[in-house]
């Protein structure tokens, strides 16, 4: 048995609109958002009293999403520091490949982020960075090269 594929990554938001903003300027689409009516996800997440909003995002072409939800019951629990650095435990960033790297770090600044590090030129393979943007979620960023 193997993984047919990956189908979303799941980020908690405060501020789901501007998380979706983000999200699109990095070139995303949204697929859809609104409250998640549906009881059995208090059965799957292990939580009582779930009152949510979601956002899907798909990366262009289909292959893979982000999850975007707001808890407004029980409220969200805020990790400390709330921006870590790279080397906390647990999931740190979901990373994209991009066509112009320079031309979407100035893009998302606009929506508040910021580089983590700088741009930086892996052999002759690729640019990469990371950006910290709303919420500080972590995006990493690919060019490829050649």
């Amino acid at each position: 048995m193997a993984v047919q594929r990956m189908d979303n990554v799941l980020i908690v938001v405060e501020d789901l609109d501007a998380v979706i903003a983000f999200f699109v300027e990095l070139g995303l689409e949204l697929e859809g958002s609104g409250p998640l009516d549906w009881p059995g996800a208090e059965r799957v997440i292990g939580l009582d009293g779930v009152r949510q909003d979601v956002a899907m995002l798909r990366v262009p072409g289909g292959h893979g999403r982000v999850e975007l939800a707001r808890f407004h019951t029980p409220e969200a629990v805020v990790p400390e520091p709330r921006d870590a650095p790279a080397n906390t435990l647990g999931l740190r960033r979901v990373m994209f490949a991009v066509d112009d790297i320079a031309d979407t770090v100035a893009r998302l600044r606009g929506h508040g982020a910021e580089l983590v590090g700088e741009i930086v030129r892996y052999e002759d393979v690729y640019l990469l960075c990371y950006v910290r943007g709303p919420e500080g979620i972590v995006v990493g960023l690919a060019e490829q090269l050649g």
